[in-house]
């Protein structure tokens, strides 16, 4: 048993920072100090891939597109769809206002039928910086951040800050990482800091490599529960060990 937030930093080869996870049901940040997650560091976002699958639907629903092809779309289509075409807006107000920004992209659906994106491309993932276009009352990813990084130890805080972690397959997005680093910047005006991020490009599965990696450490041994022990304790007995 591990937090998903110190596997990912595992995988970038940390054991502090951190942890910005945008995944397929939720987004998390998590504080992480040699190894340790700090509670009043992890931050909660109930907007992640499978929201805006949804969301973008709706998005291509209210487009000029053919609505007798798009309500036959699956949720692999959604996902193929939202990962061939979206993109993070580095400014999205401005985006959405200039109709010039609205780069068109084909999309061929699984009946043939071929569909195009405009603003629906950077109007999609925009809600996990802006949550409020969801009606959600959550401060956005970066401001979840930085949040969390100020209840980080004086003492630790120059480590965390430099190794700010991407993961999770929401963070794919491209201009997701520069979005990011822009918003947490945005906020840090004034206090002498430059943030950086660290989005590698398999970031989407950090937190499977990263537990591949601790795993094999000699000091996460104890933290097995045999398969013995399950069935002779249950499932609660991982309160026990954990």
């Amino acid at each position: 048993m591990a937090n998903t937030g110190f596997l990912s930093l595992c995988a970038h080869g940390r054991v502090t920072g951190l942890a910005v996870e945008a995944g397929a049901g939720v987004s998390h940040v998590t504080s992480v100090c040699l190894g340790q997650t700090l509670r009043k560091g992890t931050q909660r976002l109930g907007v992640a891939g499978e929201l805006l699958s949804s969301h973008l639907h709706q998005l291509l629903l209210e487009s000029p597109n053919q609505p007798s092809a798009l309500h036959a779309l699956t949720r692999k289509t959604l996902s193929q769809l939202k990962k061939q075409c979206c993109y993070v807006s580095l400014d999205y107000e401005r985006d959405l206002q200039d109709l010039g920004c609205h780069h068109p992209a084909r999309f061929q659906m699984p009946d043939g039928h071929w569909i195009t994106l405009g603003k629906e491309r950077f109007c999609c993932p925009e809600p996990l910086f802006q949550p409020k276009l969801l009606q959600q009352s959550c401060p956005g990813l970066h401001q979840l951040a930085w949040q969390s990084l100020q209840t980080v130890p004086d003492h630790a805080r120059r480590d965390i800050l430099g190794n700010i972690v991407l993961s999770g397959g929401s963070s794919m997005f491209p201009g997701f990482p520069e979005r990011m680093c822009l918003g947490l910047n945005l906020l840090s005006q004034g206090t002498g800091i430059q943030i950086d991020v660290l989005a590698s490009p398999e970031r989407g599965t950090a937190a499977w490599v990263g537990g591949s990696m601790a795993a094999s450490l000699t000091s996460f041994q104890r933290a097995w529960m045999t398969k013995g022990e399950y069935q002779e304790h249950g499932a609660e007995y991982v309160h026990t060990i954990f």
